[in-house]
């Protein structure tokens, strides 16, 4: 069973990550047209989807949106502009060995 992790960036510029089952086109639409006010899209509408990556394991879609979820706002921009090779320059931990 295939699932999609994906990035949305909301109306204000911040960024959400989520996972689906389902097709993603459809759940964007969800994302800005459900009356579901208690989430976290709801008020920050329209949102735009500005990254997805496909995995095959159910388990392995989790442990990455989990791993994208605590990433800095700047370390999900290069994963969106598909900057791998920038990561690690970005992450916490590299400014914080930097910085001793």
């Amino acid at each position: 069973m295939e699932a999609t992790v994906y990035i949305l960036r909301c109306a204000d510029g911040s960024y959400y990550t989520g996972l689906t089952k389902q097709d993603i086109e459809g759940r964007i639409w969800e994302h800005n047209n459900l009356p579901l006010e208690k989430s976290y899209t709801f008020k920050r509408r329209p949102v735009e989807l500005v990254f997805t990556e496909t995995y095959d394991r159910l388990l392995d879609a989790m442990a990455r949106e989990k791993q994208i979820k605590g990433w800095s706002r700047r370390k999900k921009e290069e994963l969106i502009a598909l900057n791998y090779e920038g990561l690690p320059a970005v992450s916490r931990r590299a400014h914080l060995i930097g910085a001793m």
